[in-house]
């Protein structure tokens, strides 16, 4: 399978959408942040509000800003039109958090990256606020749990 995002040298290049059709497009990435029982159960009792503020609010807030900054840190990505982003953060299990960024758009190219970097932003506002406690906090499970519109849906439930 070819790389889309080499030319015909081999050199990096941005894909060419000129040709493509504008759908309906939309992504759903997931992330866990592992926190600790301990951790978890402080959080719980405090609402998930500490000194620094909310960390569930904060994450939220700050995945939505990655979401529509993707295209100046992920060197080819296109800038697109970011027509939705919803952003859950909620308790998984007794030690960890489960992230959900789904964004939508109506384009000639996918918004995977889009919601992947905004999960991924979420994770890492999380340990941030959250390193003072511990800094044994794990990030894992990021990936794209879903995908709509272009030339493939992806489900990958």
């Amino acid at each position: 399978m070819p790389l889309s995002h080499l030319d015909d040298a081999g050199r990096p290049a941005m894909v060419d959408v000129s040709g493509k059709s504008v759908t309906k497009r939309s992504a759903t990435a997931a992330a866990r942040v592992v926190l600790g029982k301990q951790i978890m159960q402080e959080l719980t009792g405090s609402d998930f509000v500490t000194k620094k503020g909310s960390i569930t609010q904060t994450a939220i807030i700050a995945a939505t800003m990655a979401v529509k900054q993707t295209w100046s840190v992920i060197p080819l990505c296109h800038p697109l039109p970011i027509q939705g982003c919803q952003v859950t953060v909620d308790p998984l299990d007794e030690d960890s958090l489960h992230i959900t960024c789904t964004v939508t758009t109506e384009g000639k190219t996918g918004v995977e990256m889009e919601a992947l970097h905004g999960a991924s932003v979420a994770a890492l506002t999380i340990y941030d606020m959250c390193k003072a406690m511990s800094h044994a906090i794990a990030i894992d499970g990021l990936r794209l749990v879903q995908k709509r519109g272009g030339k493939s849906d992806f489900d990958g439930k």
